[in-house]
């Protein structure tokens, strides 16, 4: 087979001394990458030291007929949401009614972004999270069943790769509520695709593929009519490539093996599904024989958005429940947001909820500015930080109410207080982090965007299946860019924005991003000088530095997003300052972090981990758990 990282020079890792599996997953990964230009955005130039914040402000707008198409949509959907759907009956219950299904699709939240030509909405990405926060707001199982539909069922790739033939026939019939899904994990694979077991094999007539195989933890598979699947499709010149399917649910021979049940989301229409001699028609393909797993990595890239966007609209609706609570509820002679230990629960919670609706916001109009836009590496970051930070303001929202945030809604609705669902939303949210890539998984992912432009320069020195000329060649050429790059990560440089007027306080907060950007990149330059190909192995060092990259991002879209309330007419004062205020108190929150990190990036207590668990994956638990 032919080495997909030699000839692309890719790569810093030397192939030749993996194991056959962790190559071809290398390499099928490699050669699925997005085509498009990389490393372009502001969130690069964040990791590459030259922080781009002429990309970044202003902040943002929605037009107001883009707005005004939101906000006639979100009214309808708000108004049908608190007088038809019970969240607190559908958790109880494992079920969605069929009466709350036929009234989402009624009102079109089906097809929130197909276009009009196709029967949908043709609403734009910011409107779409916007509605995604509404339902993170209101209930977990409504917000996972239609972003499964949308994001990452036939919708989403359909529009990114689907041919015309294609989106005339399929998303019609998603727009108007057929419910789609994306089979893409089995149960012995994970997110290892070389492993991928479920196949297809073209049949003797030329026209039709013969899929075999069974896919764990599809959402929405337990109602789909349509789905997408992928399945391993062997060439000559890659016996790894997959190819992705549209596979109507009513072929025969495929299965519904059961539904999987979990701790959180228990109305989520998820399950295992098999195919058995499957005959997909070959114009079902999406993106090309062999594209499958490029298909899916880019619908994931996009769809990845709408998760931190029900973040956000749940960790606004804990903020609203923990501030009333705090307001209300009275210790020792005054309501218990006096005291300085909920005091400072809330004040973060209200930093990194003004955050994460920064990030989202600022996310979805770069989808809204080019529908082909590279957001990977935003909306990575986005993920990453907007799951584990919700997480967070949610089980500090159980804390500040205590028994009655550990009490389930039906619990307190029974004794008369009023049915805050906090523990049901404990539940629900602890899916995100895991949700459309762990945030182990997310950590390599933007650590291998963070290295790209790295390696494209140096990697074939290190490559040892290349000849000795070209790694020499190569090595020059590194030494010669980074002879004028280094120096320039000392010397502070012009803060560039298009905002006339940028406030001296959130131009200060600019400064030290600025500042500590160019520290990242130097602390990027000294690990890979440090580790060199072993770096890939160093994930504790990778995820410090990426855990800075994502602070200072969150940071500047918080600085960017409170410039714009400053600079609009219509807020008050007092709200003005209240963001400045905000965004300020995440500058804070950040430097927490980001120093935290830097302290422990080249820390020797990875060794000690590493020998504990090498004991412990040797000889297992030696000492009796009774003892």
């Amino acid at each position: 087979m032919k080495n997909t990282l030699d000839s692309k020079q890719t790569s810093l890792l030397d192939t030749s001394r993996m194991n056959e599996g962790q190559r071809a997953a290398l390499e099928m990964t490699e050669a699925a990458r997005d085509d498009r230009a990389r490393n372009t955005g502001f969130a690069a130039s964040l990791f590459n030291g030259s922080a781009r914040f002429d990309a970044l402000l202003p902040y943002p707008k929605q037009t107001v007929e883009d707005r005004d198409q939101g906000d006639a949509f979100l009214s309808r959907l708000d108004k049908f949401l608190h007088e038809h759907a019970d969240p607190d009956a559908i958790d109880r219950e494992g079920e969605i009614p069929d009466d709350v299904l036929d009234g989402l699709r009624k009102l079109g939240a089906f097809g929130i972004k197909i276009p009009v030509k196709y029967g949908g909405l043709g609403l734009s990405q910011t409107n779409y999270s916007r509605a995604a926060m509404l339902l993170g707001s209101y209930c977990g199982n409504l917000a996972a069943l239609l972003s499964a539909h949308q994001s990452i069922g036939v919708p989403q790739p359909l529009l990114l790769f689907g041919t015309e033939e294609q989106k005339a026939k399929f998303l019609p019939r998603c727009a108007a509520g057929e419910i789609s899904a994306f089979a893409l994990t089995e149960s012995d694979v994970g997110s290892d695709p070389a492993r991928m077991k479920t196949s297809a094999v073209l049949d003797a007539d030329g026209e039709h593929f013969i899929i075999n195989g069974e896919k764990l933890w599809c959402t929405n598979v337990m109602k789909a009519g349509v789905i997408v699947v992928m399945a391993r499709t062997p060439m000559q010149k890659n016996p790894h490539a997959t190819t992705a399917f549209i596979v109507e649910m009513n072929m025969p021979g495929v299965e519904i093996v059961r539904r999987c049940h979990f701790m959180g989301l228990r109305a989520l229409y998820n399950g295992v599904i098999r195919f058995k001699n499957v005959r997909v028609p070959r114009a079902n393909i999406i993106g090309g024989e062999g594209r499958g797993l490029k298909v899916a990595l880019t619908t994931l890239n996009t769809g990845r958005i709408t998760l931190p966007a029900a973040c956000a609209g749940l960790a606004k609706r804990c903020l609203q429940m923990s501030v009333d609570w705090a307001r209300r509820r009275e210790q020792w002679g005054q309501p218990i947001g006096k005291h300085a230990a909920i005091g400072d629960k809330l004040a973060r919670m209200a930093a990194h909820t003004f955050t994460l609706e920064a990030m989202v916001r600022y996310v979805s109009s770069l989808v809204d500015r080019d529908k082909n836009a590279d957001v990977r590496l935003e909306a990575a970051l986005a993920k990453l930080w907007g799951s584990e930070r919700s997480y967070k303001i949610v089980d500090d929202t159980m804390q500040i109410r205590g028994g009655r945030g550990y009490e389930t809604a039906d619990s307190l609705r029974a004794r008369s207080e009023k049915p805050e669902p906090v523990e049901r939303f404990l539940r629900d949210a602890r899916i995100n982090t895991i949700f459309e890539g762990s945030s182990e998984i997310m950590r390599l992912f933007i650590a291998r965007e963070m290295l790209d432009p790295h390696l494209k320069l140096g990697a074939a020195m290190f490559n040892s299946k290349l000849p000795l000329g070209s790694r020499v060649r190569s090595f020059f050429k590194a030494g010669l860019h980074y002879a004028g790059w280094y120096p320039t990560r000392w010397v502070p440089s012009f803060v560039r924005t298009n905002s006339s007027d940028l406030h001296p306080k959130l131009a200060r907060e600019l400064r030290a991003v600025e500042r500590l950007s160019r520290k990242l990149s130097r602390a990027i330059f000294y690990a890979m000088s440090l580790h060199g190909p072993k770096l890939e192995r160093k994930q504790l060092l990778l995820g410090r530095l990426v855990d800075i990259g994502a602070e200072l991002f969150a940071w500047s879209t918080a600085i960017s997003r409170a410039q714009s309330c400053v600079e609009d007419g219509s807020r008050s004062q007092e709200e003005a300052g209240r963001a400045l205020e905000l965004a300020r108190l995440q500058g804070v929150l950040s430097r927490e972090v980001i120093r935290q990190s830097f302290s422990g990036l080249f820390a020797h207590e990875d060794r000690s981990h590493k020998r504990v668990t090498s004991s412990l994956m040797e000889n297992g638990l030696t000492t009796p758990l009774s003892e």
